[in-house]
C-alpha cells in the first residue's frame, strides 16, 4: 500500500490539506508542505476535509501557522475537520506554544530574539505583580476574618521551613563565622588588634551575612518546595478541583505559606546570628587566644542594637519575596513533569536574585540614613 504523503493545494479561496499529515507522511517533505511558508496572499481558510491522517507533528504545524498569522493580523479559519482531527487540534491548542518546540523552532535574528525576550520578561513581571496584588488582597481579607486562617498549615510551614532547617542553617552559619574570624585573625594579629575580631564578626554576621545566607538557604530549600508542591497540584488538576468546590487556592495554598515563612525566617536568622558569633568565639580562642568572656565583652561594646535589628528586619521582607516567587512559579506550571522541574529551577534562581538585589538596596538606604 502506497503512503499518501502530506500535500498542500491552493484552490480558489481555500488551502486544502491532503494525505497523511503525520511524522512519516511529512518526512523529507516538510519544506514543501509547511503552512508557514505559504505566500502572503494565500487564502485564510484551511480545508481539512481531505486529510487522510493527522498526528501531533502535523497538528503542531497547523497550529503554528494559526499563531504566526494571528500575530500579523490574519485569522486562519479551519473547515471540514473530522471530530478526531478537531480533538487533536484542541489538545495542541491547550498545550504550550508550538513555536517554542525545539524541533519546530525557526531561526530568528538577534533583534527579534531580543525583542521576544524583552516582551517575555515584561509580561512575566506584570503577571508577578498581579499575583502579588491578588495575594495581598486575599491575605488582608483572611487576616480580617481569622476563621479563614489555617493554623495547621501555618504551623506546618513553620516546622518545615523553620525547625527542620535549623541543623543546616546552624552549621553553615557556624562555618561562616569561623571563616570570617580566621581570615581576619592573621591581619589583626599583625597590628596587635586581636580583640577587634569581635567587631568584624559581630557586625558582618548580624547586619549582612546571617540574614542573607539564611534567606539563600531557604530559597533553595523551601521556596523550591513551594513551587514543586503547587506545580504538582496543577499537573494533577487538584487546584481546579479546589476551585470547583468553591475553595480559593490563593487562600488555602499561598497565604499560609507566606505567613508561616514570615514567622520562621526571622527566628532562623536569630539562630544564625548566634551560631555565626559562636564561630567567631571559637576562632578567637583557638587562633588569637581571646577568652570567650573578653570576646563577649568587646562584642557588647562594639555591636549595637541597631545592627541586630537591621539584620532581623530584613528577614520578613526576604521571606515574603521567597514565598511569593515560589508560589507564583508553582501556579505557572503547565501540564507536565518537565514544567514542574523548569519552574522549580526558575523559582530558586529568581528568589536568590531578588534577595541579593533587595539586600543591596537595603545597604544603600541604610547608608543614606547613616544607620
Amino acid at each position: 500500500m502506497t503512503l499518501a504523503r502530506a500535500q498542500i493545494e491552493i484552490v480558489q479561496d481555500k488551502v486544502r490539506f491532503k494525505g497523511h499529515w503525520t511524522t512519516v507522511g511529512l518526512s523529507g517533505n516538510a519544506a514543501h508542505v509547511d503552512p508557514l511558508r505559504l505566500p502572503a496572499d494565500a487564502p485564510l481558510i484551511f480545508d481539512l476535509s481531505e486529510l487522510s491522517a493527522l498526528d501531533t507533528t502535523g497538528a503542531w504545524l497547523i497550529r503554528r501557522a494559526q499563531l504566526d498569522n494571528a500575530e500579523q493580523g490574519r485569522e486562519i479559519r479551519l473547515q471540514g475537520a473530522k471530530p478526531d482531527v478537531v480533538a487533536l487540534l484542541e489538545l495542541i491548542e491547550s498545550s504550550q506554544d508550538p513555536r517554542n518546540h525545539p524541533n519546530l523552532r525557526r531561526r530568528e535574528g538577534f533583534f527579534t530574539y531580543l525583542g521576544r525576550q524583552t516582551v517575555r520578561i515584561l509580561t512575566s513581571g506584570f503577571d508577578f505583580l498581579s499575583f502579588v496584588g491578588t495575594g495581598t488582597i486575599t491575605a488582608l481579607k483572611t487576616l480580617g476574618t481569622p476563621r479563614h486562617l489555617r493554623p495547621a498549615q501555618i504551623l506546618h510551614t513553620v516546622d518545615q521551613a523553620g525547625a527542620q532547617a535549623l541543623p543546616l542553617v546552624g552549621l553553615l552559619s557556624l562555618l561562616i563565622g569561623m571563616v570570617i574570624g580566621y581570615q581576619s585573625a592573621t591581619f589583626l594579629e599583625q597590628y596587635g588588634a586581636n580583640l577587634y575580631i569581635a567587631d568584624l564578626v559581630g557586625i558582618s554576621v548580624l547586619r549582612e551575612l546571617a540574614p542573607l545566607m539564611t534567606a539563600i538557604i531557604i530559597a533553595g530549600r523551601t521556596g523550591s518546595a513551594f513551587t514543586a508542591q503547587i506545580g504538582t497540584m496543577r499537573v494533577t488538576e487538584e487546584i481546579d478541583a479546589l476551585q470547583t468546590m468553591g475553595i480559593r487556592p490563593m487562600e488555602m495554598l499561598v497565604v499560609p505559606k507566606v505567613i508561616g515563612l514570615v514567622i520562621a525566617l526571622p527566628l532562623l536568622t536569630l539562630f544564625a546570628d548566634a551560631m555565626g558569633v559562636l564561630g567567631g568565639v571559637l576562632i578567637g580562642k583557638l587562633v588569637l587566644g581571646i577568652s570567650p568572656a573578653d570576646f563577649v565583652l568587646r562584642f557588647h561594646q562594639s555591636v549595637s542594637l541597631t545592627d541586630f535589628l537591621i539584620g532581623i528586619g530584613k528577614a520578613p521582607v526576604f521571606a515574603m519575596v521567597i514565598a511569593g516567587v515560589g508560589c507564583y512559579q508553582g501556579f505557572q506550571v503547565m501540564g507536565s513533569a518537565e514544567s514542574v522541574g523548569r519552574h522549580t529551577t526558575q523559582s530558586v534562581v529568581q528568589s536568590i536574585f531578588l534577595v541579593i538585589v533587595l539586600d543591596a538596596m537595603f545597604s544603600i538606604i541604610f547608608n543614606w540614613l547613616s544607620l
